[in-house]
Formats: structure tokens, sequence, C-alpha cells
């Protein structure tokens, strides 16, 4: 059986996905990196080990994506790598051909993309600030004592509309406090915060463009029905919610491996999870840019660089 694997490395977590030749869903992964994305990779990629072990397929190609993608590839060998932006696109268009508006929030950024007739006309991804990332809303949750998977469901039950500051976590954060003092309820305090997020995504990132029907959102994030409830109300429409909304990245890319035709894949195997993988650092002083080069070592062998402007490093990368 021939399986496609996509993988997605951000900045918190690594999600990997298979799909076989119909396109059909084998098996997921999702693995916080911990700030540690090497072992995040090495402990996700032996989990879908496993699965694809179970089905006795072949990997007969790979798809990467997310801000690591360069050290991904380097490790496990890559067919196709491509953006965040894309592999979104691909999704959305994946789960419904119609698709107009992308939604995407993930631990630590957040990005809207446009379409018409399929095909992206803008796009625009957050600024440095996490307000209204996947990370703020879980140490905010943090703070009130609420397990996150039970935050959009405190929202729901708000009954006192409230507003909380949105631009800035330090404003949101003592903002929420403030309320608290003045005696407004979690639920009502926690409402204002998901509605204070949306808000502030349609201002600050969509930059108060129009988001057309029908609208996708996806990322770790969509997983709070108080921010979908939130967005549903500020934009006036009903949003879809897939069911793979926090691996849409990885099956996007497991689906353009799928469709790349590729006659031999570069993925290197399994064979990493038995060796010693680190990355280094060094920086290249051989002319005045002095790029900041990341070399990946797999055992005491050195299997590729990448970082440099010029591409002098840059040349081990297989795709």
């Amino acid at each position: 059986m021939k399986f496609f694997l996509g993988v997605d490395i951000g900045s918190v977590s690594v999600k990997m996905a298979v799909l076989n030749e119909e396109k059909a869903l084998m098996g997921s992964v999702y693995v916080e990196t911990a700030g540690a994305p090497l072992e995040a990779l090495c402990k996700a990629a032996a989990e879908i080990k496993n699965t694809v072990e179970k089905h006795s397929a072949q990997i007969c190609g790979i798809g990467i994506t997310g801000s690591s993608r360069k050290l991904a590839a380097l490790v496990l060998g890559a067919d196709v790598i491509k953006n965040e932006v894309t592999a979104q696109t691909v999704a959305a268009l994946h789960y419904d051909p119609r698709i107009a508006t992308v939604i995407e929030i993930g631990g630590q950024d957040s990005k809207v993309i446009l379409l018409k007739d399929g095909i992206p006309t803008w796009h625009n991804l957050n600024t440095l600030c996490a307000a209204g990332t996947g990370s703020f809303l879980a140490s905010q949750a943090i703070r009130l004592g609420i397990p996150i998977e039970e935050f959009g469901n405190y929202a729901l039950r708000s009954t006192v509309r409230v507003n909380i500051a949105s631009k800035c976590t330090v404003f949101s954060e003592s903002d929420m406090i403030h309320k608290a003092a003045l005696g407004c309820r979690k639920e009502d305090i926690i409402n204002g915060l998901c509605e204070g997020l949306a808000r502030n995504f349609i201002n600050n990132v969509a930059r108060n463009r129009e988001m057309p029907d029908p609208v996708i959102f996806v990322g770790g994030v969509a997983s709070n029905i108080g921010v979908v409830r939130a967005f549903e109300a500020a934009l006036k429409t009903r949003i879809t919610v897939p069911e793979e909304h926090r691996i849409t990245g990885c099956v996007a890319m497991a689906l353009l491996a799928l469709r790349s035709g590729i006659k031999e894949s570069a993925f290197k195997g399994f064979g990493l999870l038995d060796k010693e993988v680190r990355a280094g650092f060094f920086l290249c002083e051989d002319c005045p840019n002095q790029c900041e080069i990341t070399r990946v070592n797999v055992e005491e062998k050195s299997v590729g660089c990448f970082g440099s402007r010029c591409g002098k490093h840059n040349s081990a990368l297989s795709a």
C-alpha cells in the first residue's frame, strides 16, 4: 500500500499525517515541540512509523511545511516544500472548493487568506505580538485556573457583555485583571477575550477587508468554540471548522506529495529514530552579510545546512 506523508513543523508543535492513494487520512500525529523541534520531530516520526507499519504501507512521497520546514527537510528528506500560506490554501480547497476566506490561528501566529475562484488574491500574517494566538489563550487559561479545553465552554455560558482590550497581550491581561477586580465573572471575562480576539484579527490581521463566504477556520484555536462563535457573530456568517483543523497543514502537504507524480521519493526513511540527530549553528563571515547558518548532523555526519543568502551552504537541501 502506498502512503504519502505530510509534515507541518512550527514553533509550537509538529504535525504529521499520512494519506493513501485515494486521499483518505490513514493516521495523524500532533506533538508539542517544547522548545526542542528536532526531538519532537523524531517523536512524531516514531508514532507515524507505527501507523505505516500497521498498514504494511510504504512512504512514496513526502511534503513539508512550517517555520522549521528546512530543518525537517534535511532530516527526513522532502519531495515538496511549501510555505504555510500555500499549504493552508490547498487544505481549505480540499475540504471545500468554494472557500473564499481562510482563518488560521495557531500557537504563535495567525493569518488570513482571501481567495477568488480557488486562487489566493491576498493574505496577511499577524505582527510580532502574540495577542490572540493559542499560546496567549493557554497562558490566560492557566492564570484563571481553567483547563484550556474548557475555555470555549466557559465563554458560551456568558450572560453579560464585557469588553477586553485585544491589541496587546499586556493590555489584554491587565484589562482581564481589572474586570475581575470589578466583580465580573470568569465566564464573561473569557467571552470578552474571545470577542476581542476576533475583533483584533478582523481589524489588524485582515486589515478590515471584506472576508466573504464560505469561511473556513483552522489551527489549534479553532478548537475553542468561544472563539468560533465570536467570529461568526462578527462576520455574521456560519464558519466551517473541519474535524482535522489542527493538522490541515500536513494534510495539504501529503496531498501535494501525492499530486506531484513522484517516481522516486526523497524520503530518507525512519532510520533517524535509531540515530542521534543534532542541529548546530555558526556564523558565516565570508562576506559582510554574516549569515546565521544552521547545520544538521545525523550521528557525526553533516546532512546539510541552510541560512546563507548566497546559497553557499544550502546545497544539501533536497527540495
